[in-house]
């Protein structure tokens, strides 16, 4: 969908998307991570002693709609996915979660990887 550079948000983006209003700095954030196309930050409603958000900088409302439009922006996600695990001391293990559609509990329609670490992670999650 959006062939802008990297680093910047896809103008085509719904004006309300809080995680682009995160990446234009409208909005504060504890920001811990940043790439020229992914962004991650602490979720304000943390479910583990470390649960971070990443998110692409490109909107796009799910990451089977990110990995439609470029494949390589999945990779850049997961590559920040596994930098913020090293960052924050998750070597021992961490849960990666995506959250796609409505019924799957996805609250901001732009896509978003949860970061989950620091404490024994059980089977099945929900």
């Amino acid at each position: 969908m959006s062939t802008e550079d990297a680093g910047t948000v896809n103008t085509s983006a719904p004006s309300d998307c809080l995680f682009c209003k995160i990446v234009a700095r409208e909005i504060p954030a504890d920001i811990i991570h940043e790439t020229a196309t992914t962004l991650a930050f602490r979720d304000i409603e943390p479910q583990a002693p470390t649960h971070v958000l990443v998110i692409p900088k490109e909107h796009q409302p799910d990451v089977v709609a990110l990995g439609a439009s470029s494949p390589k922006s999945v990779v850049e996600l997961f590559e920040a996915v596994g930098a913020v695990a090293a960052q924050e001391g998750l070597e021992a293990g961490y849960r990666s979660v995506f959250n796609t559609g409505a019924l799957a509990n996805q609250m901001v329609f732009h896509a978003h990887v949860h970061v989950l670490g620091g404490r024994a992670m059980t089977w099945p999650p929900g």
